[in-house]
């Protein structure tokens, strides 16, 4: 069964997170390993492993890049544990703006304000990406849809590595 079957869901991109979170509740209730405690050993290991079924599925669906990276093996594109790179010359070149950026941000006169800029920058690069994923995925184009979850695979990278810097600077 596959994780969308599990909570009832459509297998499609966009969701009802309520449903989703409704719906992981209620199977974590039904299913918890305490509720087996008294029960054979054979019924207990299942409920275990029911339970921990059921925590994968909803941890892959409730962020939308492990949903999408999910969505696509279930259609034969697992790009899960790949280390491809892109081959997007344009998306290439915004990668290195983005990294000269983040390393400027360092010597910046005012470096939270550097750092608020270029997260608002990286949000709606994200956003757009996010929304360009959700046609490509409810059109079904597989491996325009793969390419574009390995950017924003590399741009939520991008984003840790902004908040660190931030959390560098709070330390002083």
């Amino acid at each position: 069964m596959n994780y969308f079957e599990l909570f009832g869901l459509p297998e499609h991109f966009v969701l009802d997170k309520q449903a989703l979170a409704d719906t992981y509740r209620q199977l974590q209730m039904q299913f918890h390993p305490d509720k087996f405690a008294s029960r054979p050993e054979r019924e207990r290991l299942q409920a275990v492993q029911r339970a921990a079924q059921i925590n994968d599925a909803f941890s892959t669906l409730k962020q939308p890049l492990t949903r999408a990276e999910y969505l696509l093996s279930l259609h034969n594109v697992d790009i899960r544990a790949e280390q491809q790179t892109l081959k997007d010359p344009a998306f290439l070149m915004q990668q290195m703006e983005w990294r000269e950026q983040l390393e400027e941000i360092a010597d910046a006169a005012d470096i939270f304000g550097a750092i608020m800029a270029f997260d608002m920058e990286l949000q709606q690069e994200y956003q757009s990406l996010i929304g360009l994923l959700e046609a490509q995925l409810a059109g079904q184009e597989w491996n325009q849809a793969a390419d574009t979850v390995r950017k924003l695979k590399f741009m939520t990278k991008l984003q840790s590595e902004l908040e660190r810097l931030e959390e560098a600077q709070q330390e002083f």
